[in-house]
């Protein structure tokens, strides 16, 4: 036989494997997810609602998230895209099925209420809706509404559910981009954004959506 049909052989078996393991990942399960997840639960707390520290790392709301979102991050961290010195052990101890299932098991659960904005004045909190739903165009800085979605409940994979998120992890968010430190979002959006924040800024949105209550799909 022939090198070059020996060596089309060898391209067939290896699209077939790789075909083969692309078949074999199935869609995320929350029951498999939960049993993956428990190692997530002493940051993200048993009911994904994560925590506010004041002063400190704040762990974010995963409860009602998107799964494309929550895998998409998780692989993020695997890879090294995205750095964080505390997830990316943990995401680096999943395989792509327990990311899937893991990510299921989250955006199944109950949208939990954020911490982090009650001290916030009027003046911040009105700054931070003028943000959040209609920007400043004075300094280019266009609403986070149009990305996120009306009341910040997100949009597909990409745009994350930003209302009734602690606002400690929506602002070390915002530095991390506007300082370059993140950069893992569609077309470097969220970096040309935060980079035009004002700290002030960046404090009063993150204030105004960790108020917002969680949105219900089919409440009032």
């Amino acid at each position: 036989m022939s090198k070059r049909i020996l060596g089309g052989l060898g391209l067939l078996l290896g699209a077939g494997l790789s075909a083969g393991s692309a078949l074999a990942l199935e869609p995320g399960d929350p029951q498999r997810g939960q049993a993956a997840a428990a190692t997530c639960t002493a940051c993200h707390q048993a009911n994904g609602s994560g925590m506010h520290v004041p002063g400190g790392e704040s762990w974010p709301r995963l409860a009602g998230q998107d799964a494309g979102y929550i895998e998409k991050q998780l692989h993020d961290f695997k890879s090294g895209r995205r750095q964080n010195a505390s997830m990316m052990p943990f995401a680096t101890m999943l395989d792509d099925q327990q990311i899937a299932d893991v990510a299921a098991y989250y955006s199944q659960m109950e949208i939990t209420p954020a911490s982090g904005g009650e001290e916030a004045s009027d003046a911040v909190m009105a700054r931070g809706e003028q943000l959040a739903n209609r920007g400043d165009w004075d300094d280019y800085i266009v609403s986070c509404s149009s990305c996120h979605g009306p009341g910040g409940t997100g949009v597909g994979s990409e745009f994350p559910g930003v209302a009734s998120q602690h606002a400690g992890y929506i602002s070390a968010q915002l530095h991390a981009w506007k300082d370059g430190e993140r950069s893992n979002d569609p077309q470097n959006l969220m970096g040309a954004i935060a980079k035009r924040m004002s700290d002030d800024d960046i404090a009063a949105v993150s204030a105004w959506y960790a108020r917002q209550a969680p949105v219900v799909e089919g409440g009032e």
